[in-house]
């Protein structure tokens, strides 16, 4: 993903004679205009997405009634072929953005960048769809869906899919690939779970969801690997042009939250199963990169406000309190995992929010002042 992309300027108002910056200046692409050009792309993405996939479960059913959801169900089939569509459509997005960008070819980060994308937004499409169908499934116990029904609701689910993936690659900012990103996590670790062969998993840790070979731990795992890219994404882009009086202070909160996702991506790389000192090693240098992180915020971001500062450390000391709870057998290590992980993800959304802040309140101070001199 290029900088432009996801830190894109609000556009600037327009006047009766074109464009307040000026007409020799490039249009933008999220611009007025050009936002019901990208609203037609989505909707076509969305017909073209209706049209082959309902063509596909003509083939795949022959034409003959299916379950809502299990082998060979019109779940199934829907939200593989969703899961498809989604991809497709997000890399499509991400072309159409950098396109109309105007900036040179893409470096190997940005092709990874858009390859955890939109593989974040597939598996997000894959599973709501399956958990909606599985709901269905309880809610019309013994139903069939009969076949043109089934051609109807392949296409319907591969069309949304579709239109809401190449949407929020088109639009994609700070604030939402944040958020593609905690519900890409909830939802993978969640699926493991509920296929996990071993029943009786979390009397041991999180970390054993990835421990066997079956479908389920290579679901954890690649949940963890690809959110590990994801957060190193959000480490570059949100620390760019945050105002601080520390002159390293902005590359070291970088180096960290990338350490972080560095780590959180090894965890997956390495089970604990078979590398135990390694996944270990891993996930303990991811805390104590986020503690670091939390402890020196406010000396390399000298700006940051005072109630962010201390919600971390009320974060961090949480987390601390858990892990003593479990040391001294009365919480197991999968309660700690848990609350711990959501706590560090909480505080990385608020951080793009803060930075964010900061960032807005840069660029509307000379303005501020030129207006307060004025008057």
């Amino acid at each position: 993903m290029t900088q432009t992309s996801l830190d894109q300027p609000a556009p600037e108002p327009e006047t009766r004679h074109g464009s307040a910056a000026g007409p020799a200046q490039r249009p933008r692409l999220l611009d007025a205009s050009s936002e019901r050009s990208l609203e037609s792309l989505a909707l076509g993405v969305g017909a073209i997405a209706f049209v082959v996939v309902a063509i596909v479960a003509m083939v795949a059913f022959g034409f003959q009634a299916a379950p809502i959801s299990g082998p060979g169900s019109v779940g199934q089939f829907a939200a593989i072929a969703s899961g498809v569509v989604a991809f497709v459509a997000v890399v499509g997005g991400r072309y159409v953005v950098h396109r109309h960008a105007g900036h040179g070819r893409l470096g190997l980060l940005d092709y990874i960048d858009v390859a955890a994308l939109a593989f974040a937004h597939g598996v997000i499409a894959l599973l709501g769809w399956t958990l909606l169908a599985v709901i269905l499934e309880q809610a019309f116990i013994g139903a069939e869906v009969f076949a043109v029904p089934v051609l109807v609701l392949s296409g319907a689910t591969a069309a949304m899919s579709g239109y809401l993936a190449f949407y929020s690659a088109t639009h994609m900012d700070l604030q939402l690939l944040a958020v593609v990103l905690a519900v890409f996590l909830v939802f993978g670790v969640l699926a493991s779970m509920l296929t996990a062969s071993d029943p009786n998993w979390w009397k041991d840790n999180l970390s054993a969801l990835g421990m066997s070979s079956n479908v389920s731990a290579f679901a954890f795992n690649i949940t963890i690997i690809v959110a590990g890219f994801l957060v190193t994404t959000l480490a570059r882009y949100s620390t760019r042009g945050i105002p601080t009086a520390n002159p390293h202070g902005v590359r070291r909160v970088r180096a960290a939250l990338i350490v972080v996702g560095v780590f959180l991506g090894l965890v997956g790389v390495f089970p604990v199963d078979d590398f135990f000192a390694l996944h270990t090693g891993v996930a303990s240098g991811m805390v104590v990169a986020f503690g670091v992180l939390v402890i020196a915020l406010p000396k390399w971001i000298t700006g940051i406000s005072r109630p962010f500062v201390l919600l971390g450390w009320l974060f961090l000391a949480v987390t601390l309190l858990l892990a003593v709870f479990f040391f001294v057998g009365y919480y197991t290590l999968t309660a700690v995992e848990l609350v711990a992980g959501i706590l560090v993800f909480t505080w990385i959304v608020l951080f793009i929010r803060n930075a964010a802040a900061l960032q807005l309140d840069e660029r509307t101070a000379p303005s501020a002042r030129s207006a307060a001199s004025a008057a």
